[in-house]
Formats: structure tokens, C-alpha cells, sequence
């Protein structure tokens, strides 16, 4: 044992967090503990995913938590679509819960937008704008100003953080709405912000088909998690998923934020909390269009099907009807 924080051991705090990291464990022990006051409350009472980076491994995401969980961190049981079976996710809600997740080197944190036990009443609507390659930050703000204007032309308002990758993610909180109107109105603003310009932006799921783009996400939704404001990614220099007031969205770069610089910039005008609007409705008309709008993981997995079909046919006839 290196050190105890809050009766947690803590293990090899001075190797590097991972190759390129150009930080070690310390730095991110050091980082949460300094900013749990600002990320525990996007954490507490969300089912809890983590991405984890062990040496001499690959990242990997962690949702059911292992056999060697504390028995004081809480969790909670749920469903799990995908695998088909249930898993027991993390709440994390305190300090010794966060500072254990360091000690297992997790490394991001993803919250559901749900709060546990309202898995169909979603928090927030999110536009995750992925710009075409890491070095146009400002293609992603250009198109991140478009889902303000698109939001505020349907009398919705919402906040912005950089992603800490290469994008930006744009955060609306809601009320009363259900995960499938959520959803749909989702779809509708996307489709709304790339009418703006869309030589710019593009809604297309499939990468190949968005010719250099910015690809406005609107996927994150449902059972969808999505990074917490102030978590580290797994990128070289260990960048911080950071809040801004809109004004200074475009005086930023992702790498200006990481988990050496982050904690000492978070100022009264930075913190996500006081950055987000009170929840809204969404208004019928948006939910009516985006139900309209085809669900983009279906479109694409009926896409890739029709083209896989098409190249074992050598293109020639009409493509078959997908079933």
C-alpha cells in the first residue's frame, strides 16, 4: 500500500497510468479526489459503467462489478438487453467509492441518463457532435452551435462540455417524457441542426457515408450511458470531459482540459451544475417529427445488410426487401 484515503488502500500510485498517458495513477487519484465535489452528484444514483486500463492490457469496459467489490460500495440489478442477462452495476455516491474506482484504475465514467429505478424516465436529451478527425475541434463547435440554434427555434435550451476526445457533447435536461419520446425528439433536433448547414453536418450512422462531416449523434438514448462532465478518457495526456459556458466554446481546444490542468480551472462559471438549464418539456410537435425520423442503429444495420447482399451479388439486380 502507497497510501489510505478515507479507508481505501491505494496500490503503485507512481506508474504510469497507461502508455501515452504522460500521467500516472497519483495524477488520477489525485485528480477525482480533487474534483469529487463536482462529479459525484452527475455519478450518485446512476447505474455506473466504467472504462478500466490494467497494465499491460487493453481498455475495456466494466459494467458488472467484480466478485472483489466492497461490500459498502452500492449496487443495484439490472437487465441487460444486449448480454441477455442481469448485471449488478455500481452507484457511486461517495468519496470512498470514487477513490476504490481509481485504485481499480478506472479511468472513465459512464453514467446512465437515467436515475436508478427510472429507467424509462430520462433526464436529459444529448447530442454527442463528432467532428471528422481530432484536429477539427472547431468543425464540432461550429456544429454544436447549430443544436444550440435549432434547440432554442423549439424553445428548448441546453448546456455544453467538450467530450474529451474530439467533439462536443450538448446536454438538455427534460421532464415527463418517456425513453421513446426522448428518443424520437432526440432524432428531431439533429435532423433540425443539420438543416441549418448541411454541408457541415450530416445525421448519417454509417461513417462511410458522411464524406468528411460532422456527425451529429443522436443515438444517446435509452439505455445509453454517456461520459460524466469532469470524467478523464483513455487519450494521450489524459483529457477531461469539461464544461463551458457557450460564450467560451470556441476559444478552447479538448487538450486544454486534463487531469493535470482541469481541477485548478473549475470556477464558478465551469461548474455543469450551474451551467444547466431546469428541466423542460419537450415540446409535441418535436416528438411527433422525430418519430418520423428512423431509428439510426436499425437504418444502418438494414443498410449494411442490403450492401453486404449487394457485394455477394455483384451489385447486379434490385436489392432484396430486408425482412
Amino acid at each position: 500500500m502507497d497510501e489510505e484515503r478515507d479507508g481505501v488502500s491505494l496500490t503503485n500510485l507512481d506508474e504510469p497510468l497507461f502508455s501515452g498517458a504522460e500521467a500516472t495513477k497519483r495524477d488520477l487519484v489525485d485528480y477525482l479526489d480533487a474534483v469529487r465535489g463536482q462529479l459525484i452528484p452527475e455519478l450518485s444514483g446512476r447505474p455506473l459503467s466504467v472504462v478500466r486500463v490494467l497494465r499491460g492490457q487493453e481498455p475495456f469496459m466494466q459494467k458488472n462489478v467484480p466478485k472483489y467489490t466492497p461490500p459498502w460500495v452500492r449496487t443495484i440489478r439490472l437487465w441487460a438487453e444486449s448480454s441477455r442477462r442481469e448485471v449488478s452495476y455500481a452507484l457511486c455516491d461517495d468519496r470512498r467509492t470514487l477513490l476504490w474506482f481509481a485504485n481499480q484504475r478506472a479511468v472513465e465514467y459512464h453514467p446512465t441518463l437515467t436515475e436508478a429505478g427510472q429507467q424509462h424516465r430520462p433526464d436529459y436529451l444529448i447530442l454527442d457532435i463528432d467532428p471528422p478527425s481530432g484536429s477539427e475541434f472547431r468543425l464540432a463547435v461550429l456544429a454544436a452551435h447549430l443544436v444550440r440554434e435549432a434547440l432554442a427555434g423549439c424553445g428548448l435550451a441546453g448546456a455544453v462540455k467538450t467530450s474529451g476526445a474530439k467533439g462536443v457533447h450538448v446536454f438538455v435536461p427534460i421532464t415527463g417524457a418517456g425513453a421513446e419520446d426522448a428518443a424520437a425528439a432526440t432524432r428531431a433536433v439533429a435532423a433540425r441542426a443539420g438543416r441549418l448547414d448541411p454541408a457541415l453536418t450530416t445525421t448519417a450512422f454509417i461513417r462511410e457515408d458522411r464524406e468528411g462531416k460532422v456527425f451529429l449523434d443522436s443515438t444517446r438514448a435509452g439505455g445509453a450511458t454517456v461520459v460524466a462532465a469532469y470524467s478523464p478518457r483513455i487519450r494521450p495526456g489524459v483529457p477531461v470531459s469539461f464544461p463551458l459556458p457557450w460564450d467560451e466554446l470556441d476559444a478552447v481546444t479538448p487538450a486544454d482540459f486534463t487531469v493535470r490542468t482541469a481541477a485548478r480551472l473549475i470556477t464558478p462559471g465551469t461548474r455543469w451544475a450551474g451551467q444547466l438549464p431546469p428541466a423542460q418539456h419537450l415540446p409535441a410537435d418535436l416528438v411527433a417529427e422525430g418519430h418520423t425520423i428512423p431509428v439510426a442503429r436499425v437504418q444502418a444495420m438494414h443498410e449494411g445488410k442490403r450492401r453486404a447482399r449487394a457485394r455477394r451479388t455483384g451489385g447486379t439486380g434490385p436489392p432484396e426487401a430486408d425482412s
